[in-house]
């Protein structure tokens, strides 16, 4: 890219930026006529060109739209924004943790043919850089002496070890290549870490809600469950955990502080070093699932809770599976001073991880190609973010209520206490509509007017039409 296509490229964002904040703070207004292509560009000293990209980047964001013959008018503010959800009420006490019939039964819909997939928090194969991707195998097989036919090194691959560390200073992170062990994905990862620190019978705190995935793990290594109250804005309730933290013998944390599933909550720094300030005075491993945190909206990476650790007890798990390719299954953990123990489990799990796959993520992340890549599916993944929430507001009740997270995949949605999720995810799969009921988000569940939609995929008609199905199957209901 040449030096004057960067700098255009830097001067439409900026000016998208400054209208972007301007709605928002509303001091634009829906409605309000924006000056013409011509006014902007002499206003601003900027090309016709570079007036018209900043309007564009502004209309696929769904905050402007342009009306023929009339020019570029504000198309969303703040003002039709829902309310977010709410905090739910103090949970239960920690309980064994078991399989929840709603969720076989969605599972046994996820695959079928034509269906519009809303549930999957996952990214569509159109952000995936196939090509790419491809190039980095093709070069992983080249570069290696034995077509990476050979089993990897037990602690994993050394050059993708080495970028997951130069990576870590995004979060402000401080490590070296020696603290990184590979795995099978995240959730591998996470296995790793529970085995690490607990035994069965032991009790593990997570949020709640949470992904459903947590409760399988738990249930397949006997552990009992102590779910913390989450808001969808800050995280987990630290005050509720450190009242139970006296009273309950907890072994370790589980919690994603960054763009949480199925809230979409982030939570504040202060936050974070207050959790680890907390745990280690307890002397409890906090498990950290960051595999969300590459995804944020902002313009800076959010930090993780392993910066604030001084005692090597927060044990941080990640993986490329929802920023760049699910299928490869490569992640790590960072797991502090328990990292012998993790790599002896691993060793009697299952030897080393996927040889072909580090080596070509390895690769994808030395050329420089996987910061290119997240900046392109972040600003994706803001842009649909807003559609989706703008169309929430349009098509369902207005006393339904949806987050606004600041990173990830997906939006947490209450509606009306009479709504029964489980039986709107029923009439919807009948309408060629997937979505997530709120049930299967926790053990007891407790959310059964509440919903998890993904904005993964690019905002189409087909989109906008099962959205528009969704809210008047939603008013149907009350």
């Amino acid at each position: 890219m040449t030096e004057t296509l960067i700098k255009e490229e830097f001067l439409y964002a900026e000016v998208a930026e400054r209208f972007e904040n301007q709605i928002e703070n509303n001091i634009l207004k829906t409605g309000d006529k924006l000056m013409s292509l011509r006014a902007l560009s002499k206003e601003q000293g900027i090309s016709i060109s570079t007036a018209y990209k900043a309007y564009i980047e502004l209309e696929n964001k769904g905050y402007i739209e342009a009306r023929p013959k009339s020019g570029y008018f504000v198309r969303f503010s703040p003002s039709q924004y829902l309310k977010t959800p709410e905090s739910p009420s103090a949970v239960l006490p920690a309980i064994k943790a078991d399989s929840d019939e709603i969720l076989r039964l969605v599972y046994k819909t996820i695959n079928q043919e034509g269906i519009v997939r809303l549930s999957l928090a996952t990214p569509s194969a159109g952000l995936i850089p196939e090509a790419k991707l491809n190039k980095a195998m093709m070069e992983a097989l080249r570069r290696s002496p034995n077509s990476c036919t050979a089993y990897e090194t037990l602690q994993g691959n050394s050059i993708l070890r080495k970028q997951i560390a130069k990576y870590a200073f995004n979060w402000n992170g401080n490590i070296t290549e020696d603290d990184v062990v590979t795995t099978q994905g995240c959730m591998e990862a996470l296995v790793f870490c529970l085995k690490a620190v607990t035994e069965p019978g032991d009790t593990v705190a997570i949020e709640n809600p949470t992904y459903f995935g947590i409760f399988n793990v738990m249930k397949s290594l006997g552990l009992k469950i102590l779910e913390i109250p989450t808001d969808a804005e800050t995280g987990i309730s630290l005050e509720y955990l450190e009242t139970v933290l006296e009273t309950v013998s907890v072994k370790a944390c589980l919690f994603v502080p960054n763009f949480s599933n199925p809230t979409g909550g982030m939570m504040p720094d202060t936050r974070k070093k207050q959790l680890v300030d907390l745990l280690a005075k307890h002397q409890i491993p906090l498990i950290e699932d960051d595999i969300y945190g590459d995804m944020y909206f902002g313009k800076t990476r959010p930090r993780c809770c392993k910066s604030y650790d001084k005692e090597g007890l927060v044990m941080l798990c990640s993986s490329v599976s929802k920023t760049l390719a699910p299928g490869y299954r490569v992640g790590w953990c960072i797991p502090g001073r328990f990292k012998d123990k993790v790599i002896s489990i691993k060793l009697n799990h299952s030897v080393s991880s996927a040889t072909p796959t580090q080596a070509a993520v390895a690769i994808f992340f030395e050329t420089g190609r996987y910061d290119l890549h997240m900046r392109n599916l972040r600003k994706a993944l803001h842009t649909q973010c807003l559609r989706y929430i703008q169309a929430i507001a349009d098509y369902f009740p207005k006393d339904s209520k949806v987050s606004r997270p600041q990173g990830g995949y997906v939006l947490w949605i209450e509606m009306n206490k009479n709504v029964d999720a489980y039986e709107l995810f029923e009439k919807a799969i009948r309408e060629n509509v997937s979505i997530a009921p709120g049930q299967v988000f926790s053990t007891d569940a407790r959310f059964t007017n509440y919903i998890r939609i993904s904005f993964g995929a690019p905002y189409t008609d087909a989109i906008d039409k099962s959205l528009t199905k969704l809210g008047k199957l939603i008013s149907g209901m009350y």
